[in-house]
């Protein structure tokens, strides 16, 4: 038992480091290939797919993890599923673009093939989303039961546990920028279909390793009379009674409107920068997703400051601090450029960390510690249904809406980006848009949004 206890840290950051690895393997770089490849305009479909699927599939397995499944297995399960999958769409892909070379090897990429069908790829993908994105929440859940099951404090242990899914993530980031395809050098990862077959491989390997998790009990079957929402498994929907609960919820798919806006849209911005004679050496528009990462390497950081700020400030003022930091964040990126203003790109990959730290898993374990624990799956659930689901899917089709309304189509004369200005204007418009928004969202929740702990003392509820 002791071993088991002195383990479970280790063997839960093994587990956070490849749950995250799978996601970054293509999350941030899948734009620049699909713009590669002239899906351009599709850009914002595939990741609003990971907000469409999280409509319902967090929820749905978060109850399968409740009642029928214990978590450790529903997340294997659906790991290996969505491993297959997005092993499936790197290998279609491959099969069916060519390798294209406008000028010489500098501007070598990968375009659609004859045979290529956008809704066999599309699918491919959506199914393996579909699957993935439930293992968010679950590997929570399962953390959360390890760390108790051992004796330990979620709240105090979890954060720098799950420092190394960002570490994860990171690492995959970093793979896929530098590496290059055998075929074509010129290539890199970053831009090339091997990003979903790397992320696939790594979906096997932790598919067999969560088997190897602390057992999660179901919930035990109850001889009583239950409701329906109890039998099914919905009880966790019963929060939004809750007042203060509602409000937070709201908010979630408010500010999950933001999350996924700059890892559809950052690489394919700051690439674009290369067709502007001033930056075309620039480091940074050569290795956007190199130098995305910094966002990556605070948000590690900034995990660790997470339970200081919870006791420190409490949970309204840290979630506050997150979302005036997206303000910052969509700003800077407007403001910045790959040459002498790449220094605004590298405050607003720092201060990235705070954004999606202090919501997202500050909001993660608000949620663990203020349900019963016999719908904890299912809550969880509930809020990456708003954050990841509703919020994200909403938000990024709203961002592709105002980038294909203000960011301009590039023109092209012999393979040079003859309207490569108008293109950088338009973008920087898109994100002071983006910023704008997430400042009146700030400012409407510290409006609406009571202080549990006020409200606890004052004898409320929430």
């Amino acid at each position: 038992m002791a071993n088991t206890k002195s383990s479970i840290s280790l063997r839960l950051i093994i587990m956070n480091f490849l749950q995250y690895a799978i996601w970054g393997a293509y999350l941030t770089s899948m734009g620049g290939f699909l713009g590669k490849i002239g899906l351009t305009d599709y850009i914002w479909l595939f990741f609003a797919t990971q907000g469409f699927v999280s409509i319902f599939m967090p929820a749905l397995m978060g109850i399968v993890a409740d009642k029928w499944i214990p978590a450790q297995k529903t997340l294997s399960i659906c790991h290996g599923l969505a491993a297959i999958f997005m092993l499936g769409a790197g290998v279609y892909a491959m099969s069916n673009v060519d390798f294209v070379a406008q000028v010489g090897d500098v501007t070598a990429h990968y375009t659609m093939g004859a045979g290529f069908s956008f809704v066999a790829f599309y699918v491919l993908y959506t199914l393996s989303v579909a699957f993935f994105m439930p293992t968010i929440a679950i590997s929570n859940s399962v953390a959360y039961n390890a760390l108790e099951v051992a004796g330990k404090d979620p709240v105090k242990d979890f954060p720098p546990i799950r420092v190394f899914g960002t570490v994860g993530f990171i690492c995959a980031m970093l793979f896929v920028n530098f590496m290059p395809d055998l075929g074509h050098p010129a290539i890199k990862f970053q831009h090339s279909y091997y990003q979903f077959l790397i992320s696939g491989i790594l979906g096997l390997v932790l598919c067999g390793y969560a088997l190897t998790m602390p057992n999660c009990p179901c919930k035990p079957k109850s001889s009583e009379k239950q409701s329906f929402l109890e039998a099914s498994g919905l009880s966790a929907f019963k929060l939004f009674k809750q007042g203060q609960f509602a409000v937070f919820f709201i908010f979630s798919m408010l500010l999950g409107a933001s999350l996924q806006i700059t890892n559809g849209y950052a690489n394919t911005y700051i690439t674009s920068f290369a067709d502007l004679p001033q930056f075309a050496s620039a480091w940074g528009a050569r290795n956007a997703n190199a130098l995305i990462s910094i966002s990556q390497v605070s948000e590690t950081l900034c995990i660790l400051l997470i339970p200081f700020c919870l006791k420190k400030f409490g949970i309204k003022k840290v979630m506050l601090i997150s979302m005036f930091a997206w303000v910052f964040r969509f700003g800077f990126f407007g403001l910045g450029n790959p040459g002498n203003g790449v220094w605004l790109f590298i405050l607003s990959c720092i201060v990235y960390g705070v954004a999606f730290d202090f919501f997202n898993i500050s909001g993660s374990l608000y949620v663990n510690e203020n349900t019963d624990k016999g719908i904890r799956s299912s809550a969880q659930g509930l809020f990456m249904l708003m954050t990841n689901g509703l919020g994200a899917s909403i938000g990024t089709w709203a961002a592709g809406m105002v980038v294909k309304a203000i960011v301009p189509a590039a023109q092209t004369v012999e393979g040079t980006v003859v309207n490569g200005a108008e293109v950088i204007k338009g973008w920087q418009d898109a994100w002071y848009v983006f910023a704008a928004y997430a400042l009146v969202v700030g400012i409407l929740f510290l409006i609406l949004f009571k202080d549990p702990q006020k409200a606890k003392a004052s004898g409320q509820t929430a």
